[in-house]
């Protein structure tokens, strides 16, 4: 039985000083694997900025540092990986840039999409929607049976993400996930990241104990 881990995402938007600091404490409250940096606004100048500042925060606590969209920054900019969408770089490119860099691979609901991608050697799929959120407007919402599935056929880790809260972390742990991919559910919680990340992990360790 695999365990199921917290993968961060950034805010869309961020005050770079105090994000240090939030991420500083949240990687403090218990156990990460991985922060992806997605501004989508951000100049490739900015990009590196941040990378720069948080990229000691990560090492430090042994988080991955994942880039958003863009496998050729990601790999200049020697992030940890890179996560790409279906509009973004082809698999193979972004394998190619990245080297054994880790590639993550936008599925939305698809199981025929994470399929593919598996096959081709991504080292994990990413599910969702699953709830609404106001990070993005998702194209479509997954059923927690499709991480149940994965979770019994086939070997590549998979990604739940899409409004996940401390409330419903249980849940999809128990259904299947291996990572859960969470923005506003830690970095709004009204107790501060640092406990966010606890009552996460609390969480998804109790849904993975009910599979």
């Amino acid at each position: 039985m695999s365990d199921c881990r917290l993968y961060l995402i950034t805010p869309p938007a961020l005050d770079l000083s105090a994000f240090k600091a939030a991420l500083a404490a949240a990687c403090e409250g218990g156990d990460v694997a991985a922060l992806q940096l997605r501004l989508k606004e951000a100049s490739e100048d900015e990009l590196a900025a941040v990378v720069a500042a948080i990229a000691p925060v990560t090492r430090r606590h042994g988080v991955a540092l994942i880039l958003n969209d863009d496998p050729v920054l990601a790999a200049k900019l020697r992030c940890d990986g890179v996560h790409i969408g279906q509009r973004d770089a082809p698999y193979a490119e972004a394998r190619r840039l990245m080297g054994k860099g880790m590639v993550g691979v936008t599925c939305h609901d698809s199981r025929h999409l994470a399929m593919e991608a598996a096959d081709a050697g991504a080292d994990y799929v990413a599910f969702g929607a699953f709830f609404p959120t106001q990070t993005k407007e998702p194209p479509s919402m997954a059923d927690p049976e499709v991480l149940s599935i994965w979770q019994e056929t086939m070997q590549t880790p998979c990604v739940a993400i899409g409004g996940i809260t401390v409330e419903t972390a249980s849940q999809l742990a128990q259904a299947g996930a291996d990572f859960l991919a969470v923005s506003a559910g830690v970095w709004a919680y009204p107790a501060g990241p640092a406990q966010a990340v606890a009552d996460f992990n609390a969480a998804m360790a109790a849904g993975v104990a009910l599979r």
